[in-house]
């Protein structure tokens, strides 16, 4: 597949082709969702906690004597029918990690990658580079490059980028990521991967 690449002012400049074994690989939707619940899964923190009867404080003593009073009986006034008692079958901390094997989960970016280029959602642009962080320049090269859609800039490394990086914090339909972090996630949620023809080379490197 071969894409247009421009300059920071919208204009085309050169033609690239991107690697067919990365933006025109096999569409697999199971291995994408797969790989986006995983992702999601992973990122939760599993700290939600909450005390049992034998957590919380009080209840030492029996509230009244088992037989004769024509009540219930009752061990301890923080079981769990008393206000204030230990909770029965709530969340307690625990793990929510899914292991997902590397070359399916480099598969499922493949995939998501492919459908980006199907739908014209890779952008390539020769240099991406500002001569002062300023929102304001950033925003209008997004403008120029992508219109109202939301982007993902993809960068090769931080050193040369800072600018980009510091542009870019208070857009809030952008996000600056380096190329070997690329995940499934932003490339459902961005509209458009704006890269340049370095980032384009990281891809190559770690996925191809």
């Amino acid at each position: 597949m071969v894409v247009d690449v421009y300059n920071m002012e919208g204009q085309k400049v050169n033609t690239v082709e991107l690697p067919p074994s990365i933006f025109e690989a096999p569409i697999y939707l199971d291995l994408m969702h797969q790989a986006y619940v995983r992702q999601m899964a992973n990122a939760r923190l599993g700290t939600h906690d909450t005390r049992t009867r034998g957590e919380v404080a009080g209840g030492g003593r029996k509230p009244w004597r088992q037989k004769g009073t024509g009540r219930a009986r009752q061990g301890s006034i923080r079981a769990a029918q008393w206000k204030g008692g230990g909770k029965v079958h709530t969340p307690h901390p625990r793990k929510y990690t899914q292991a997902m094997p590397l070359k399916m989960r480099r598969m499922a970016l493949r995939s998501a990658l492919s459908v980006k280029a199907s739908e014209a959602g890779i952008v390539v642009v020769d240099e991406l580079r500002l001569p002062e962080a300023k929102t304001r320049l950033m925003a209008q090269a997004l403008d120029t490059l992508v219109g109202n859609a939301s982007a993902l800039i993809l960068i090769p490394a931080k050193e040369n980028y800072e600018m980009v990086i510091r542009s870019t914090s208070n857009i809030p339909d952008a996000k600056v990521l380096l190329a070997n972090y690329l995940n499934i996630r932003d490339l459902m949620v961005f509209d458009k991967v704006v890269m340049p023809l370095s980032a384009l080379e990281a891809i190559n490197t770690h996925l191809g």
